[in-house]
């Protein structure tokens, strides 16, 4: 995975609590489960939350970040902050297409 791994997911908004029709809400792609498999064979020992550091590329931007174990799917969850998505043109629904690569703990 140091090359770094490309897929794409649907971009979708955090509804823990209510939220306004606020646009910097927090917004997340689910990894693949396949993908999250290889993160935890690479990420080595969990960190704090079992999130494992990555650097993340995604609609012409980069960034430095984490990725985050998720019970429901069984897999991470990688927030997209509103900068990215203002960049890439997405919104809550829409695809985005991510590289992630796994950076040392």
């Amino acid at each position: 995975m140091d090359e770094g791994v490309t897929f794409t997911a649907v971009l979708w908004r955090w509804t823990a609590r209510e939220e306004s029709a606020d646009t910097g809400a927090w917004c997340f792609v689910t990894l693949p489960p396949d993908l999250a498999d290889e993160v935890r064979e690479r990420a080595g020992e969990p960190r704090g939350f079992g999130s494992v550091r990555v650097h993340a590329a995604a609609g012409g931007t980069t960034w430095d970040t984490s990725v985050f174990p998720d019970k429901q799917s069984g897999s991470f969850v990688l927030p997209v902050k509103k900068a990215v998505r203002a960049v890439a043109g997405v919104g809550e629904g829409d695809e985005l297409t991510v590289t992630l690569v796994v950076r040392e703990a």
